[in-house]
């Protein structure tokens, strides 16, 4: 059953990596509106959720470095990708971490969502601000602000809304939150 269950979530996190690498053409080619409605984070919030913390790591890790190399430096792969892989995966760790963690209720499917779209974007503040330092480019509090939050607000809205509408269908159709599913 445990083999069963590894080939499964490999199978779902390459479906999640394949739905990061597909989702941003929603958007298309319009580098703007993406970095409006993030729709690349949306697959890996959910990864978290359904495959836990380490998986959804990696889901986070794989997707902006593997959607830059196959898609001609979209997202450019330095310093965006680099930094988006590790907002990412941080995304997918906490949401993973964090849902393990609370009660099994609705409310704290938002509150595990939350706080990792927030610890998330600060890792990305981060991660930006050194890769940027390492360029010799200024990263201010205010390029900060406004691409974590201002720019971002509707990819933002749109989390908040789909992800947990997704998490509960899937527990409703107990696909997820199955006593055999390995989940860390």
């Amino acid at each position: 059953m445990n083999n069963r269950m590894s080939v499964r979530n490999l199978v779902l996190a390459a479906m999640f990596i394949a739905l990061g690498l597909l989702l941003p053409f929603v958007t298309g080619s319009i580098p703007a509106l993406g970095a409006r409605f993030l729709p690349m984070h949306l697959p890996v919030l959910i990864a978290g959720f359904v495959l836990g913390g380490p998986l959804g790591f990696v889901v986070g890790l794989i997707t902006p470095l593997l959607r830059s190399l196959m898609m001609g430096g979209m997202p450019p792969l330095y310093p965006t990708a680099i930094a988006m892989s590790i907002e990412l995966a941080v995304y997918g760790l906490m949401t993973g971490v964090l849902y393990r963690l609370l009660p099994k209720k609705i409310p704290f499917i938002y509150v595990a969502l939350v706080i990792a779209m927030i610890v998330g974007r600060i890792v990305w503040g981060l991660a930006t601000f050194a890769l940027m330092g390492l360029a010799g480019n200024a990263f201010t509090w205010q390029m900060f602000i406004a691409g974590a939050f201002v720019n971002a607000i509707p990819g933002i809205i749109v989390q908040i809304i789909l992800v947990p509408l997704i998490v509960i269908a899937l527990k409703k159709a107990h696909l997820i939150d199955r006593p055999s599913t390995a989940r860390s």
